[in-house]
């Protein structure tokens, strides 16, 4: 499999996080606040399983190939390469780590290709042993969240002789900004979602700077302060820190430039006047402030600052649009001869189509299904209102943001959908009914500008009408919702906005859940894994399609859950595109369960491969699948 991972820079906060560690024994400290993100450049490696040993090749930047590098998979060799300290040692130490606390083989790691640079603050060693750290997790499965893999990672790097902070393994985020806090050992990270994309110029500065001088120094004024200096410093890294980033959360979540280039004006002149008296030497930086005061940058950038331990190593700007960033970049070649990095921090995917698989004979219904598919049974909402119950899931997805509803048919059953939602009923029966239904045929006839249908000819599984949707929904993530099943939120938020800000909040395929009881499992979906917020969000360790009681005992229990309580699937999921290649792998080779091409096996290779999350849903389910199922829903659904 493929792995990406990229640098990481820190946008605010720099030193907060060794900083806030000294809490251990000043618990009068702040906390340490850093606003972090992944780099658009890092490293790209394909991996795989090998029986013995680590065995790495490395892509040089003029195209050849190193000769592999074996490294025998036991404690001793790998300890040995690590502390070492070459290019290589991160991964052995990395593996050291995996070899303490699991059981696995070796890896073969093929370094391909890597854009980002090294020792320029943007924390390269940092994004080798996060890869590392993945690629043992994907292969082996070890079921780790990205907080397992990142602190996999940072006690891999340790074991080497490089002393990185715990912010550095924030690259296993990826693309997104993360709030990083810091007390004493304890980490808490925060995804922060952004609304539209944010144009930053990362700069080397070609300049000479001490890092360890300047830890060195800086360190000296912790835990105690014992003069004006110190203060200061432990001021500028606490509470002026903590209001900074706080200023600094909020402009991003409002994705306001202007704001965030005033604030790393800001934060740049609070360092320059309280951490510089502490270093003099080294952060004085007068190549950092000629490059960020540089006068024919003005009209282009909101703001800039410098970045990672401060001094003349690397600058960073905001621009006021795409096309000033690349203004930026121009001016800083031609006027410096300095090499430049664009950061794009982008808004994420938006999930604009929704897929509802329709297709089905609706053989435990017969005869009611000889003369309407049960997706246009009708349902009696609250208002009193009958719905054929597509009408009722195509609402839902509309009034969640979905831009375009694509239902699977068969052949036979596309002319009754399609007259549903794209034919006006007669004038005389529209002149019999009430104002109110008038209007509400108008809506529907709305709502079908929005659906589109596509037809199953063959129907081999639920995998399979998922793929035949493939080409009409194309590279995007989707959100996908049962065509006998309906939805009703406990609160304001629908079911399906619910998944879908969780989807824009992390940016990882997410599948709605509810607890269900020992007894029925065997009915649904099921899922383990380990909360991310308690009760709230899960990451996904297995899917399992209908599993039973004894199974569900051995592999599927979730800490914090009554006994004999499970979660299962609750009918909706947000789905990345990668999904169609394991569908059509399968497809290809004839892989059939229970005789038909299921979904479940993919998902549980998606969230392998790409991770997966699921989302207490704060709603309810009902099933129409079953005579006495819909009975029941009949009945809730028109009282809830």
């Amino acid at each position: 499999m493929k792995i990406f991972v990229p640098g990481r820079i820190c946008l605010f906060g720099e030193h907060s996080d060794w900083a806030g560690g000294y809490r251990r024994i000043n618990a009068e400290i702040e906390k340490g606040y850093a606003l972090i993100c992944g780099t658009n450049q890092g490293i790209y490696a394909d991996v795989s399983s090998h029986p013995t040993s680590l065995v790495l090749t490395s892509t040089l930047p003029d195209g050849t190939q190193t000769e592999p590098h074996e490294i025998p998979m036991n404690p001793k060799d790998l300890l040995e390469e690590a502390q070492s300290g070459g290019y290589w040692s991160y991964v052995a130490g990395v593996a050291y780590q995996v070899l303490t606390n699991y059981r696995v083989r070796g890896l073969v790691i093929r370094n391909y290709k890597t854009d980002l640079p090294i020792k320029k603050g943007l924390s390269s060693s940092a994004a080798i042993s996060v890869l590392a750290a993945r690629a043992f997790n994907r292969v082996y499965d070890l079921k780790l969240t990205t907080r397992g893999e990142m602190e996999l990672a940072y006690q891999g790097e340790i074991t080497t002789p490089s002393r990185c902070g715990r912010m550095d393994q924030g690259c296993a985020f990826g693309d997104r900004p993360v709030l990083m806090t810091f007390d004493g050992d304890h980490l808490d990270t925060t995804e922060i979602q952004i609304k539209q994309e944010l144009y930053f110029v990362i700069v080397d500065l070609a300049a000479q700077k001490d890092t360890m001088e300047i830890l060195n120094r800086l360190n000296r004024c912790y835990p105690f302060a014992e003069n004006e200096i110190e203060k200061g410093v432990q001021e500028l890294l606490g509470t002026k820190n903590k209001a900074i980033t706080q200023r600094a959360i909020e402009a991003l979540s409002h994705s306001d430039a202007k704001s965030l280039g005033e604030l790393m004006v800001f934060a740049q002149n609070e360092f320059d006047q309280y951490a510089t008296p502490a270093c003099p030497e080294e952060l004085t930086s007068p190549v950092l402030h000629q490059v960020i005061h540089h006068e024919p940058l003005r009209p282009y950038i909101w703001g800039g600052k410098g970045v990672g331990s401060q001094g003349d190593g690397t600058a960073q700007f905001i621009a006021r649009s795409e096309a000033d960033q690349q203004r930026v970049i121009d001016i800083i070649n031609r006027d410096f001869n300095m090499s430049c990095l664009k950061l794009t921090l982008q808004s994420g995917p938006k999930v604009r189509k929704a897929l509802i698989p329709a297709a089905g004979f609706g053989t435990r219904l017969f005869p009611a299904t000889k003369a309407t598919k049960k997706e246009l049974f009708p349902i009696i909402d609250r208002d009193g209102v009958a719905k054929p119950a597509i009408l009722v899931i195509v609402e839902e997805a509309l009034e969640a943001g979905i831009d375009e509803v694509i239902i699977i048919v068969q052949e036979n059953d596309l002319h009754d959908f399609h007259a549903f939602f794209n034919d006006q009923i007669s004038i005389e029966n529209f002149n019999k009914l009430p104002r109110h239904f008038q209007e509400y045929s108008r809506q529907i006839l709305d709502m079908g500008r929005h659906v589109k249908f596509h037809i199953q000819t063959q129907q081999e599984g639920f995998g399979h009408a998922v793929y035949c949707a493939r080409d009409i929904i194309g590279d995007e993530p989707f959100l996908l919702m049962l065509g006998d099943h309906i939805y009703r939120s406990n609160g304001e938020r629908s079911c399906a906005r619910q998944l879908l800000d969780a989807y824009q909040q992390h940016g990882v395929s997410v599948v709605g859940i509810r607890r269900t009881a020992e007894d029925q499992i065997s009915n649904f979906g099921t899922v383990g894994g380990i909360w991310l917020e308690p009760n709230l969000l899960l990451n996904v360790t297995e899917f399992a399609e209908k599993p039973t009681v004894d199974y569900a005992r051995q592999n599927l229990r979730i800490p914090g859950l009554a006994e004999g309580e499970y979660m299962t699937v609750f009918g909706q999921y947000i789905i990345k595109p990668q999904i169609f290649d394991y569908l059509e792998e399968n497809i290809r080779n004839n892989v059939r369960e229970r005789g038909e091409f299921q979904l479940t096996s993919c998902l549980d290779r998606l969230r392998q491969e790409d991770g997966f999350t699921a989302l207490t849903i704060d709603g309810q389910r009902f099933d129409i699948g079953l005579p006495d199922y819909y009975l029941n829903t009949l009945q809730a659904y028109r009282q809830g």
